[in-house]
Parts: structure tokens; C-alpha cells; sequence
């Protein structure tokens, strides 16, 4: 049984969340969880960071880690997602109206101030893996908001790796000037049919506890607080 998601960088990173399941005893989650953590320091570089139920967390205290924040999740069902008008356009990156290079511009704008406080990987290898994260058509699923001209935001909606039909974003941004003005949970909703459309069933997003804002957000559009997790973070020296 497959108790934790991982997503591998080998040289660079992995990326570890909890999966719950309510039938499995906390020893068993305790015995994986430290597997998983001696494999990666006996083979892998770089850093390693751990979504997590925070009763466990001690375990990676013991080894290292650092707590870094926590995170809500939050869920919705899209079937009763209805179709509406909206103030903006958008087009995907597949499109080839702008380059790889300005939507990595663009992403790292809306990346600027942000309420998260986990720890930014630079732009350039968060675009790097996009493609070994998403697959070789990513660009079809990198989805930037114009309106007037002036592009509002991002939103790369995607299913989750490992499933059939859970909706995930791998990111959702508004640009700093665009922020406040009720674009944000547009945007989202628009990503939810974007979602829908890509035949997702329900959708799953997570922030930091720190960011009301994307709390407001799913709120607003209907989702509901499904769980908390804490985010730890295991990182080797340069040799």
C-alpha cells in the first residue's frame, strides 16, 4: 500500500505528501516514513520537503528537518460547477502567442509577494519541472488571464499524477498590480472549468495558513477545508 505520493528530481529534489487513509495504523506511517527519509539521504542530493500530518512530525525533527510552515487543503466537487461569462480571456502557452521565456517572467511576478512562507526554488528550475512533472505537453496546460491587454495572472490546472480524475493546479498566481481587485477569484473559477474540462471530477488546493487571501478565495468558489499539514524540509550542504 502506497502511503505517500513522491515526486523525484533525482540530483535535485523530492517533493513527499502524506496520503491518509483512515484504515492504516500510525506505526505503519511512522515505518514508511522513515524508510522513505534513509533512502533518500543514502542515495539523493539537494533537498527533500515532507507534506505531513503534524502528529508524526517529530519523527522528522528527530532526523533534521525543518518545519517550514503549515498548510490547509481545501476541496470541491465540479460537477455543479456552472458555466459563466467571464471579464478576461485566456490562452495556454501551446498557443504560441508568447514565448517560454516571457511566461517564466510572468510566473515569477506573480510568484513576488507572496503570503507562502515555503521556501522559492529559483524560477529557472521551477520551469525545468514543469515538463518532467506535467509531461512532454505542458504548454498546453500553462494558462495565462488577459484582460484589456494586460495579463492578470496564471494558472497551470492539471490532474494529479497517479490518478484519473483529481483536479490539481500546480499553480495559481495573480500579478502584484492586478492584486485586490477581485480578478483572483475569477481566475480560479475559470481554472475549475478548465479543470472540468479536462475531466476532472473534484478538485484539491492547498495554501499556507499565513495566505487569507487564497483562503478567501476557496471559500468563495464553494471549496470546503478537507485536512492540515504541516511542511518540513531536509536540505544537504554543498560539498
Amino acid at each position: 500500500m502506497n502511503l505517500f505520493h513522491t515526486i523525484k528530481n533525482p540530483g535535485n529534489y523530492w517533493l513527499v505528501d502524506q496520503l491518509k487513509q483512515e484504515s492504516v495504523p500510525k506505526e505503519s506511517y511512522e515505518t514508511a516514513l522513515l524508510q522513505l527519509v534513509q533512502d533518500w539521504k543514502a542515495t539523493e542530493n539537494g533537498f527533500i520537503s515532507v507534506l505531513l500530518d503534524e502528529a508524526y512530525e517529530s519523527i522528522l525533527f528527530d532526523e533534521g528537518f525543518e518545519k517550514i510552515s503549515t498548510v490547509v487543503e481545501y476541496t470541491r466537487l465540479l460537477a455543479s460547477l456552472e458555466q459563466q461569462a467571464f471579464p478576461f480571456h485566456w490562452n495556454s502557452l501551446g498557443e504560441g502567442y508568447i514565448t517560454d521565456q516571457q511566461f517564466t517572467e510572468l510566473y515569477e511576478r506573480c510568484r513576488s509577494g507572496s503570503a507562502n512562507k515555503n521556501k522559492k526554488q529559483p524560477i529557472e528550475e521551477v520551469v525545468r519541472s514543469l515538463e518532467s512533472e506535467l509531461g512532454s505537453a505542458w504548454r498546453d496546460i500553462c494558462y495565462y488571464f488577459v484582460l484589456d491587454r494586460e495579463v492578470c495572472g496564471i494558472s497551470i490546472p492539471h490532474i494529479e499524477e497517479g490518478t484519473t480524475d483529481e483536479g490539481r493546479m500546480f499553480y495559481f498566481g495573480v500579478v502584484p498590480e492586478m492584486r485586490g481587485r477581485g480578478f483572483g477569484s475569477s481566475m480560479h473559477v475559470a481554472s475549475l472549468s478548465l479543470l472540468k474540462q479536462q475531466n476532472a471530477a473534484y478538485y484539491v488546493g492547498s495554501t499556507d495558513t499565513s495566505n487569507q487571501a487564497m483562503i478567501t478565495i476557496f471559500v468563495k468558489n464553494g471549496c470546503t477545508l478537507r485536512d492540515r499539514k504541516g511542511i518540513y524540509r531536509f536540505e544537504k550542504e554543498q560539498q
